[in-house]
């Protein structure tokens, strides 16, 4: 029994710790991260902007997705988006969309000996895809976690993970 009141104690310290490690919303990092990811996804669903996305990733940049598996290195990541973005024409109209669910974004400053050299973004999307109507429809929602590291005073995405996707149907929303 009393193992047992030591771990939940040690658990609720840990979970105190970490929860009070989140960054508040109205911070100067958690907004700057914010528009970064904001810039990030609509570079990379509305305006087919690979430059812009380019901008954003460190050049060892990994993609771990849960479905289409791991990507290594920026160049990589990015060619298949620059082949499609020189191929969209005038009547290009976006075939998916990214939404972020309010409320979820969290944000986790990392820090070495005080001094910050990174950050955990951590949130939950759902996309919309045209039909063959060109009618947007629900599609799935996911997890996302982001490690932005600051490079030569600019913050750029090292790792990105994309898990636990899910019709949106079937899907429980978790706020940070």
């Amino acid at each position: 029994m009393k193992v047992f009141r030591y771990t939940i104690l040690i658990f609720l310290t840990a979970w105190s710790y970490i929860s009070q490690a989140q960054e508040p919303t109205d911070s100067d990092l958690f907004e700057t991260l914010k528009q970064k990811d904001s810039l990030l996804f609509r570079a990379a669903f509305d305006t087919c902007d690979p430059a812009t996305m380019a901008s954003l990733f460190s050049e060892d940049f990994e993609f771990y997705h849960d479905k289409a598996g791991l990507t290594e290195g920026k160049q990589v990541f990015l060619s298949p988006m620059y082949t499609r973005c020189q191929e969209k024409g005038e009547s290009w109209v976006q075939p998916s969309k990214r939404i972020l669910i309010e409320g979820s974004l969290a944000v986790f400053p990392l820090r070495n000996n005080g001094d910050l050299y990174g950050a955990i973004q951590q949130g939950q999307h759902r996309f919309e895809f045209l039909n063959e109507n060109r009618e947007y429809q629900q599609g799935d929602i996911a997890r996302f976690i982001h490690l932005w590291v600051l490079e030569n005073g600019q913050w750029k995405i090292k790792r990105e993970l994309s898990y636990d996707h899910q019709p949106a149907e079937t899907y429980t929303i978790n706020q940070p």
